[in-house]
């Protein structure tokens, strides 16, 4: 049985189904970013992304991720060519545009909440 912790950071049934209706796809082949690239199989494989990743203590919630096909994830996810920053600005202006109040401080585990 999973710790509460790790419970609290993984994106639940219900959670993902949210995700996918609002999202629709990749929220990166949306934007064409970087699509030089990618080829068909890469981007039909979808998955969650965190934008506060799992390793820094980011919550399982809808305000905390995203739809990204393998090729995007891949690339968030390794820093590819240094554009994990630029990357992650976008994933924030995504986030912002879809929660009026998204607070990124309240993305973290906190374990006395």
């Amino acid at each position: 049985m999973a710790s509460k912790q790790a419970r609290a950071k993984e994106f639940s049934p219900k959670v993902r189904e949210v995700i996918k209706r609002r999202d629709g796809g990749c929220i990166f082949c949306r934007m064409n970013y970087q699509m030089d690239s990618i080829n068909w199989f890469d981007s039909q494989i979808m998955s969650i992304m965190h934008y506060i990743p799992r390793s820094k203590g980011g919550l399982g919630i809808e305000q905390n991720g995203a739809l990204g096909c393998q090729y995007h994830h891949t690339m968030l996810d390794n820093g590819y060519q240094g554009r994990r920053a630029e990357m992650l600005e976008m994933f924030k202006g995504y986030l912002q545009n879809h929660y009026d109040n998204w607070n990124e401080e309240e993305l973290y585990y906190r374990k006395w909440r």
